[in-house]
């Protein structure tokens, strides 16, 4: 796994909300551009990350 979703930087939801919601946002903005690759880029991005802070993640799971 490229993020380790049990590392304390990622205890506060609000970093998982923002790491999630950043990629997004920005791939929204290269998508409005024309800029459609790096849309694509940062879109698998974010999602990858959602599934992995959110998704995959438990709270009662440890290292």
């Amino acid at each position: 796994m490229l993020v380790d979703p049990h590392h304390p930087f990622f205890r506060p939801l609000w970093v998982r909300v923002l790491c999630v919601l950043l990629p997004l946002l920005w791939a929204g903005f290269e998508a409005s551009t024309g800029a459609i690759f790096w849309a694509i880029l940062f879109g698998a991005a974010g999602l990858y990350l959602f599934v992995a802070l959110f998704v995959t993640r438990r709270e009662d799971d440890g290292p």
